[in-house]
């Protein structure tokens, strides 16, 4: 077999990922997490995902049908949603046996208060206790019983049971045991970084060592066993030395040499598995992508939430979709221009357009 080339990795990382679309459930399944956004432009970012993914997904599909799918809103890596196996995987996350008296004691009313009503919005809880306000991380302030339903939620004790109009609805939430010993704990991690590698695969070495150190998050429970898993992880996982770089993939997976990228043009989200690790996006597609939703305006080169623009298998530049008054409208950039003459790009770009306008429910 000849060595493998960037070009392979480009071509397998995009094929792998978008994979033919089958069920919400069963896409959810396959990426064992999905990041959400709060953000809608044009619509969030584990809509804009799902997508791609999903047969006949349209935006806001999984807040409306999150109940009925056995999948649960949590904290992974990052925060968003993720299949049965990942949660059971990572809780229950750690007791709270360290807290003061008198915060245990309001969660434990809280936690009573909850199991009572079966669902609660925020705002009962709020009309309910009165626990004062606190800061929160962003350095505003919050109402402390929408904080400590957070907190709650995080460590274990609740889970979201779903949204209404985007407030998350709490439930009590009872954990079995964790596993105890060390080999189960171990056999825990090395699944939860399995999972990892079959979201974002290939990583590069550094991008590897960078999204299995995120588990800190997913395990708090287990952060100090987190370096070992990654020691375990690159002996077991398939790799190969390209153009100075060691790269990883899921051992039961070949890259394959040559294949011949579909025709085929996709608006991808911010974070979509294909793009949500900079570092490697630089090394295969030669320039860097900025997330800049949060850069101040005359900052900004691509826009507020530029969707990087896939054409085959390169990331060939990006574009802002926003719609107003029922009508959807695109502006979008080009790295190195976009490419003339070449009646397969409109022909696939327009089709694009015209998948968005259904995504997002809009008229022609």
């Amino acid at each position: 077999m000849p060595p493998l080339s960037l070009a392979d990795l480009r071509r397998y990382a995009v094929d792998r990922s978008l994979f033919t679309p089958t069920t919400l459930k069963r896409a959810i399944d396959t990426l064992g997490f999905v990041q959400a956004d709060p953000i809608r432009a044009p619509a969030r970012a584990q809509d804009l995902t799902l997508r791609h993914r999903v047969k006949g997904y349209r935006a806001g599909d999984l807040e409306r049908r999150y109940e009925t799918l056995g999948v649960e809103e949590d904290t992974f890596i990052n925060y968003g949603f993720v299949s049965k196996a990942v949660f059971v995987l990572m809780h229950p996350r750690a007791d709270i046996s360290h807290w003061s008296t008198a915060r245990r004691k309001k969660v434990q009313a809280l936690l009573e208060f909850v199991r009572e009503r079966g669902t609660v919005h925020p705002r009962e809880v709020d009309a309910h206790f009165s626990h004062g306000r606190v800061t929160n991380y962003w350095g505003g302030s919050s109402a402390a019983t929408t904080y400590l339903l957070e907190d709650m939620h995080y460590r274990s004790l609740l889970r979201v049971a779903r949204r209404e109009r985007g407030v998350r609805i709490y439930a009590a939430h009872q954990h079995t045991p964790g596993p105890a010993d060390e080999p189960t704990r171990a056999a825990h991690l090395d699944a939860l970084v399995d999972v990892l590698v079959r979201k974002y695969a290939p990583l590069p070495a550094a991008s590897l060592s960078f999204v299995v150190s995120r588990l800190r998050y997913a395990v708090p429970q287990w952060h100090s066993e987190v370096k070992r898993a990654l020691l375990r992880a690159k002996p077991r996982l398939a790799h190969a030395h390209v153009e100075g770089i060691d790269w990883y993939w899921p051992a039961e997976e070949r890259v394959p040499h040559n294949d011949a990228p579909l025709d085929e043009v996709r608006l991808l989200a911010p974070f979509d598995p294909i793009v949500w690790d900079r570092r490697r996006f630089e090394l295969l597609w030669g320039w860097p992508y900025r997330f800049e939703a949060y850069t101040p305006v005359p900052k900004r080169q691509r826009g507020y939430y530029a969707l990087p623009l896939l054409w085959r298998d390169r990331v060939i530049g990006w574009a802002n979709v926003s719609v107003n008054n029922g009508e959807m409208k695109t502006d979008a950039g080009y790295i190195d221009g976009r490419p003339q003459r070449d009646r397969a790009f409109r022909r696939e770009l327009d089709a694009e357009l015209d998948r968005m306008r259904a995504f997002l429910r809009v008229e022609p």
